[in-house]
C-alpha cells in the first residue's frame, strides 16, 4: 500500500509515497476526515458527522453509536486488522477518540481526531 502525504489537508506531489503502515495511517485519517454526501461521486461515503454525530446530547447510548460509526470507518480501512484500543469522549459538543489499530502489516499503529 502506498499513500500520497498530506501537507496542510491536502496532497502533497513530488514528495516520497507513505508506505506500509505509514501509508494506512494516512488512509484512516483521510477517511475519517471525508464527510458523508460530500463526494459528488458516491454521496453515501464518508463519516456521517453532521447527520449523527454533532449535535447529539453526548449520553452514553449515543456516544456508543457514534463509537460504531467511527469504528466501521476504520475498519473499512484497506490493510486494517483490528482495533485494538478506542476511548472516546464527547464534551462541549466534541467529540474526540484515540486508540490504537492494527495492520496487516503487523504493526500497529495510533488513532485519533477530534470533531
Amino acid at each position: 500500500m502506498r499513500y500520497r502525504p498530506l501537507e496542510n489537508g491536502d496532497y502533497t506531489m513530488g514528495k516520497p509515497f507513505l508506505v506500509d503502515a505509514a501509508a494506512v495511517g494516512q488512509a484512516i485519517k483521510t477517511r475519517l476526515l471525508l464527510l458523508q454526501g460530500e463526494w459528488w461521486e458516491q454521496l453515501d461515503d464518508g463519516l456521517p458527522l453532521f447527520q449523527n454525530i454533532l449535535g447529539t446530547r453526548g449520553d452514553q447510548r449515543e456516544l456508543q453509536q457514534v463509537d460504531l460509526l467511527v469504528q466501521e470507518r476504520i475498519l473499512g480501512t484497506p490493510n486494517v486488522a483490528n482495533i485494538v484500543e478506542f476511548q472516546s469522549s464527547y464534551a462541549n459538543r466534541t467529540y474526540s477518540f484515540r486508540g490504537e489499530a492494527e495492520t496487516t502489516f503487523g504493526v500497529t499503529i495510533p488513532i485519533g481526531y477530534t470533531f
